[in-house]
């Protein structure tokens, strides 16, 4: 059970780094620091002093980046390697199972990288057709609720898992639906 708790627990959280790099790496400092969530070995330093000043700081540049027109498009281009990044390191560190290193980081690449990857093009989608159709002024709410989303999933992926888990399948399954089954416009 610690093993698929374990595997849930970085799926939920490199989901929300698609939404939000660094909400979900302060959610982990934090909750690591508070004893809530234990980290696989050699990512001890994730818990530390430094660490949180530096992704609380970071957090609060990225969020109100994304309230200013025209650089929350910027910030997605540069966020896309940074989110597979974010999720492959939250889904490493949260694999407190003793694997062979190959297994450990083929698991975290695909799983937490690849989900990261996902929802940041997603996210990126919705932003410029945000920007699109509004001429950026429905970027501001697209923004909040990124970073709300980011937060809560986040939130989840450590109190509860398996609901974090359905979340993140459930909004895949809605995501590729509306992008990839969608009607053409008419004329």
């Amino acid at each position: 059970m610690d093993t698929l708790l374990s595997l849930l627990i970085g799926f939920g959280l490199a989901a929300a780094c698609g939404f939000r790099v660094f909400v979900p790496l302060l959610v982990v400092s934090l909750a690591a620091r508070g004893g809530h969530l234990q980290l696989g070995p050699g990512f001890e330093w994730l818990s530390s002093d430094l660490t949180l000043v530096a992704f609380g700081v970071a957090t609060l540049f990225e969020i109100a980046g994304y309230y200013i027109p025209w650089v929350d498009n910027l910030l997605d281009a540069v966020a896309t390697p940074t989110a597979i990044v974010a999720g492959v390191l939250v889904s490493a560190s949260t694999l407190v199972l003793d694997l062979n290193p190959f297994l450990h980081w083929t698991l975290a690449v695909l799983a937490g990288g690849g989900t990261a990857a996902t929802f940041q093009g997603v996210t990126a989608t919705i932003r410029q057709i945000s920007t699109f159709t509004t001429g950026g002024l429905g970027n501001p709410v697209v923004a909040t609720a990124e970073a709300g989303g980011s937060l809560l999933l986040a939130v989840l992926a450590i109190t509860l898992p398996i609901l974090a888990a359905l979340v993140v399948v459930t909004l895949l399954w809605l995501g590729v639906r509306k992008l990839v089954f969608r009607r053409p416009a008419r004329a």
